[in-house]
């Protein structure tokens, strides 16, 4: 019998705490997940479903499953940070794939996560969950919502033109001496921006050092590629003036998981100079492709990437609650 799109289930979806379940139970959800993150976005899933199973293995993993017909059909998993939570991730298997399951999901995890006393804010950006004007989120009443773009750019036929620098600048490689200065950067440059809105580590500069620390230490957003993250610097002053930091995803695949400018050099082509320099260097070790993402409404960025070559191939929210 062909597969069903959405089927009825016999009965209404069961919510199972994911700590009653082993990595076995997830696995093929894990392997179509893993699958989609390929398939779709040309992200290799791998490492951070590996860390999925161990820690599910070790009950060690906040979160929730919808179990069907004595099937995994999909899952979400938090975390907690210090006053914030954070919404790790939110699959539900293409068969069962619908709004109402995966509000489900969200509603046992916003639910479980208000409920810690620390708790003041919770964030989310879920590839996985699809972009749609008339999606209602649960906890509306203390929700925000912010159109995001996956982007995309083929390697192998952009061209990545040198452009005009207007200020006098140098670049340099990345190296780990500069994110002391880095975390100023970030906290600077995005001070009233909407991002700080969606990340409220780039607030400080001890937030961003952390988020810092994280895209070079975990998988998230892939393995941190040293060799194409630079730093520019001012050229009468040596001050740091702008970030491009890279990962690679897959292994022909580069992300650009971090880039801003100060704003002292904001519209120089700087921030155009430093993006050329790590698409350069990613397609130079074998890349064919490169990725970012960025808030809809940051139009001026969206015009640079696409000026670049970038389209957009993949919509998703980030959603932050506050104020419960």
């Amino acid at each position: 019998m062909a597969a069903r799109l959405n089927p009825a289930p016999l009965r209404p979806p069961e919510i199972v705490d994911l700590r009653r379940l082993s990595a076995r139970d997830l696995e093929p959800l894990l392997q179509e997940e893993t699958a989609a993150w390929r398939d779709e976005l040309e992200w290799d899933f791998d490492k951070s479903a590996d860390l999925v199973r161990r820690f599910v293995d070790l009950r060690a993993l906040n979160g929730s499953a919808l179990v069907e017909d004595g099937d995994v059909t999909g899952y979400l998993y938090y975390v907690i940070e210090d006053n914030k939570g954070l919404i790790g991730d939110l699959y539900v298997r293409r068969e069962w794939r619908t709004p109402d399951r995966e509000r489900l999901l969200l509603e046992w995890a916003l639910e479980a996560v208000m409920a810690c006393p620390s708790v003041s804010r919770i964030e989310s950006q879920l590839m996985m969950l699809r972009f749609t004007v008339e999606r209602s989120v649960p906890r509306g009443d203390c929700a925000s919502a912010f159109e995001r773009n996956f982007m995309r750019v083929d390697l192998r036929r952009c061209s990545l033109a040198e452009g005009r620098v207007r200020r006098p600048m140098y670049i340099e490689r990345w190296s780990d001496h500069y994110t002391d200065g880095a975390a100023q950067l970030i906290s600077a440059a995005y001070a009233g921006h909407i991002d700080s809105r969606i990340n409220d580590q780039y607030r400080s500069a001890a937030g961003a050092r952390r988020f810092l620390y994280n895209i070079v230490q975990y998988p998230g957003c892939g393995a941190f590629y040293r060799a194409a993250s630079y730093a520019a610097f001012e050229a009468s002053t040596g001050r740091m003036c702008g970030i491009s930091l890279a990962s690679m995803v897959a292994p022909e695949c580069g992300h650009i998981t971090q880039i801003c400018v100060s704003p002292a050099v904001k519209g120089t082509g700087i921030g155009h100079a430093l993006l050329r320099q790590s698409l350069t260097t990613l397609r130079e070790h074998g890349c064919r492709s490169g990725s970012l993402t960025v808030t809809a409404a940051n139009r001026g960025a969206v015009e640079l990437y696409e000026r670049v070559g970038f389209s957009t191939v993949r919509r998703f929210t980030a959603y932050v609650w506050e104020g419960f």
